[in-house]
């Protein structure tokens, strides 16, 4: 099973970078299991081994494979998410508690990870890694269908050059119908970051904004 997550490496300089990644969670017997997010995420016992997979080159892969450690975050503030994607990575974070790392203030949960193996790829090399700290910090209050609305979009905010502009379109237009019922003004935030990276990615290729399914008014969002 794959969890959306948020993971922060580390430097030698003590320099943290923080990325929204999926990654995949392993119980003690191999078989792939996963908690809903934040939903006592970090306290499953049984959840103790993670593949990170970040992307050839990227800082995360660097800073992984220099330190051997990283933190998971698990969050249900998609700001975050979104902010990431959009150049807005400054969120404040604390020290970890086992490893020289940092947390995420506003996770639910976090599990501090060691890397014990990798497999190597040319693309995306697997990083597999175990648990050494986990805690819970807040209750998980509750699916939003907003939330996943802005999750999805991020995702495919990432993929821009990879997937058809007609495609991304037509996702974004059904996404919206369950972030106008039922976000809240963080959520609402996040789309709006989110479709204005839609739009300047139109306007530089030279493709009329008005094609794209509630960009004026995501602008408007984010510019209030």
């Amino acid at each position: 099973m794959i969890q959306e997550t948020i993971v922060i490496t580390q430097n030698s300089s003590g320099v943290a970078h923080i990325a929204p990644m999926g990654i995949h969670v392993i119980s003690k017997d191999g078989v792939y299991a996963a908690s809903q997010l934040g939903a006592g995420a970090a306290a499953t016992a049984t959840q103790d081994e993670f593949i990170i997979l970040p992307f050839r080159p990227s800082t995360t892969l660097n800073n992984l494979l220099e330190s051997k450690t990283a933190v998971i975050n698990y969050c249900d503030d998609v700001r975050v998410f979104a902010g990431c994607l959009t150049g807005r990575r400054d969120w404040p974070l604390k020290p970890a508690k086992k490893i020289n790392g940092q947390v995420l203030q506003c996770a639910l949960a976090h599990t501090e990870v060691e890397l014990i193996r990798v497999e190597d790829d040319e693309t995306r090399p697997k990083l597999f890694c175990k648990a050494v700290h986990t805690a819970n910090h807040a209750p998980f209050k509750g699916f939003n269908r907003a939330q996943y609305s802005v999750l999805e979009a991020a995702i495919l905010i990432s993929r821009l050059n990879m997937i058809p502009l007609k495609k991304i379109q037509l996702e974004i237009d059904y996404l919206r119908i369950g972030l106008e019922k039922t976000a809240g003004d963080r959520e609402l935030e996040a789309w709006g970051w989110l479709m204005t990276v839609i739009e300047n990615y139109i306007a530089k290729d030279g493709v009329y904004a008005g094609n794209l399914p509630g960009a004026g008014s995501a602008k408007a969002e984010n510019n209030a």
